[in-house]
């Protein structure tokens, strides 16, 4: 198993704790999508997998051993992140920028070599803005940064890619793209792990699904035992039915009411 979670739980300073017994897998070639309302900790619990913070208690294991035990350039080579908000400081190129995620694979002095950006420009061909590589990062669409941050990790080449809202910034158009580019992914071989506000994403992707609640508990199974019209209503305080669509050959949400106004 590529990565194992294992009653994880995670608090600042001390403060009641965001989440508690956090458990799950994920294997190479599987998908984990996360749904839950804002402020319940779905970016806190990547960025305790990503070792940007350190867990209250519990463990992760990436390949059976423990991430606290992996040297930092180890793990940039095993997992890849793609944040929900990027500012950008310096007006490097897009193309630049993207080489970027070559950086654990060269030594401290080092350059990017030609088989490095041959590596970044074929990941800004397969998201869709090789034709902006020359532009600077800082004069980009917020979308368009987006899509250059999805570049740049897989130009890492990890072996798992978290998504944290990999859609928050794209139109239709490009949401549908990067959902399928993600389902592409898995079936490759890539193990990703991917936050959503939007149950479709999850639906469409069809492979595991976690929700994580407010209160912090965390229930994880399949797409199609998990998300079903009480489960959604409860999370989002609205009512939803889910609805099988033949034409689309899957399930969708709707919103049938609200008692916010």
């Amino acid at each position: 198993m590529i990565l194992e979670v294992n009653d994880l739980g995670f608090a600042f300073h001390k403060n009641r704790l965001i989440f508690n017994g956090v458990n799950f897998n994920v294997d190479k070639g599987e998908i984990l999508s996360i749904l839950g309302p804002n402020g319940s900790g779905k970016s806190t619990l990547l960025n305790c997998i990503a070792n940007f913070y350190k867990p209250q208690h519990g463990s992760i294991l990436l390949n059976g051993e423990s991430i606290s035990k992996i040297n930092l350039r180890n793990i940039a080579q095993i997992i890849g992140y793609v944040p929900q908000v990027h500012i950008p400081t310096y007006a490097y190129t897009v193309r630049e920028f993207t080489v970027m995620g070559r950086t654990p694979y060269i030594g401290a002095f080092g350059k990017p070599s030609k088989m490095d950006y041959r590596i970044a420009e074929a990941s800004l061909k397969r998201v869709g803005i090789f034709h902006i590589k020359d532009r600077p990062y800082t004069e980009i669409s917020g979308g368009e940064r987006q899509l250059a941050l999805i570049a740049r990790v897989l130009t890492q080449e990890p072996k798992i890619i978290l998504f944290d809202e990999p859609t928050a910034h794209l139109d239709y158009g490009n949401q549908y793209r990067i959902v399928q580019m993600i389902s592409q992914l898995a079936n490759e071989g890539y193990a990703v792990i991917m936050t959503t506000h939007n149950p479709e994403h999850a639906i469409i992707l069809n492979g595991k699904v976690a929700i994580l609640n407010r209160n912090g508990t965390f229930i994880v199974g399949k797409a199609t035992d998990t998300i079903d019209a009480t489960t959604l209503s409860n999370l989002y305080g609205l009512t939803i039915k889910t609805i099988y669509i033949e034409e689309a050959k899957r399930v969708v949400s709707v919103v049938i009411s609200h008692n916010d106004f």
